[in-house]
């Protein structure tokens, strides 16, 4: 079985602020995307410059938009036959269109 590259200690601290990084920029574009402050669209645009959003899981941003959790941000990836583990860099354009089509019809009929 193949080992695992040994990494140096700068390495290794090199990785885990990259790693915390990203994680700050994800949770803070939730943050945004929950508050209003920013919209799906704008989310899945910048994502296609952003490597951070861009490996974020569809199903981890549906959750987080408001009106939406786990369980219907699940049911709504199963209506659209997008797989749970889809990150956002792996929708294709029909994937994309049918999403962003569908949660804007859910936010025009909620009052």
């Amino acid at each position: 079985m193949p080992q695992a590259p040994t990494l140096s200690s700068e390495q290794r601290a090199a990785a885990l602020r990259r790693a915390a990084a990203v994680r700050a920029d994800r949770g803070q574009a939730r943050a945004e995307l929950k508050s209003g402050k920013l919209s799906l669209t704008e989310l899945l645009d910048r994502a296609a410059d952003d490597d951070a959003l861009a490996s974020m899981r569809v199903s981890a941003l549906l959750a987080a938009l408001p009106g939406y959790g786990k369980v219907r941000a699940g049911a709504l990836l199963d209506e659209l036959a997008i797989a749970s583990t889809r990150r956002v860099r792996g929708l294709g354009p029909r994937q994309r269109a049918a999403l962003l089509a569908r949660v804007e019809q859910t936010a025009e009929s909620q009052p």
